[in-house]
């Protein structure tokens, strides 16, 4: 089942086209990453998708709703998680998740939700005492607390720290897990890999890729290269077949030193996409 159908989306600022006839489709359960160079389009197709920002043309249904039509028990039904969410930072984390348990018609629990993010230790503790990643885990709460079937994460792990995003990759895992369909933005092309079951990549208002992590860009079957150490030195070996190069390295050396196989990385092919276009 589809959680995002988009057909033709196009939307204008003046003379500027920012989306030019997008096509997209998200699937029920799935975590769909949106990648892009700022001023691609990016931001304006997901605020399009949340309802917050107006098309000036296509097919938009999100839930099996136009957001541009949406009523209040639509947007009970999805959750978004801004680049910051907590802006009352006199309250403390169980007042402000309480409080924004009451906008929903069914919210979740407020102290499970503490308790799923990691913060029920610091319940009590007042929004401005929290570290980067701690607020980052109550941007999520208060994302998560009407129980949505659809999530939009917008850059969720911008400022912080390596240990911090692990942490946050994980608790996302685990909503897709429990069957939310996430939307993720992010700049961070480790973790859009490592979360990510599909993506897209928007370049100038239009998406010039589609795929998984390992096949976006023809990643799959792009030529690898083959390196080694060899009587003259480092050897190096670019090669569409790389399993039959080794083979052949083997049978003919025997034992090889310093192998490795690498295919072209996630960001070179995003880099690659984004230069393409830009040219």
């Amino acid at each position: 089942m589809t959680a995002v159908r988009v057909r033709g989306l196009q939307k204008r600022y003046g003379k500027t086209t920012a989306v030019d006839g997008i096509d997209l489709d998200i699937q029920r359960g799935e975590v769909f990453g949106l990648l892009g160079p700022n001023g691609a389009g990016k931001t304006t197709t997901v605020e399009i998708l949340e309802g917050y920002r107006d098309r000036d043309g296509g097919e938009v249904e999100v839930l099996g709703v136009d957001p541009g039509r949406a009523h209040n028990s639509w947007r009970d039904r999805i959750g978004v998680v801004w680049q910051s969410t907590a802006d009352a930072p006199e309250l403390s984390v169980a007042e402000i998740t309480r409080n924004f348990a009451q906008y929903y018609q069914h919210p979740r629990d407020p102290e499970q939700v503490i308790d799923q993010v990691g913060l029920t230790e610091h319940a009590g503790k007042k929004v401005y005492h929290l570290s980067g990643g701690q607020r980052r885990r109550l941007d999520v709460a208060l994302g998560i607390i009407g129980d949505p079937e659809l999530l939009f994460l917008d850059e969720p792990t911008t400022g912080l720290d390596p240990e911090a995003r692990r942490k946050f990759a994980d608790l996302i895992l685990g909503l897709a897990q429990e069957g939310t369909t996430i939307l993720l933005t992010s700049h961070y092309l480790d973790e859009v890999e490592t979360l990510a079951d599909r993506l897209a990549v928007i370049a100038r208002g239009v998406i010039v890729a589609e795929g998984t992590p390992k096949t976006l860009g023809g990643r799959a079957t792009a030529v690898s290269t083959v390196q080694w150490i060899g009587e003259d030195g480092l050897q190096t070996l670019d090669t569409a077949t790389p399993a039959k190069a080794v083979a052949d390295l083997y049978a003919a050396h025997g034992e090889i030193t310093g192998l490795t196989v690498s295919r072209p990385t996630l960001e070179d092919v995003y880099i690659k996409l984004i230069g393409a276009e830009n040219e």
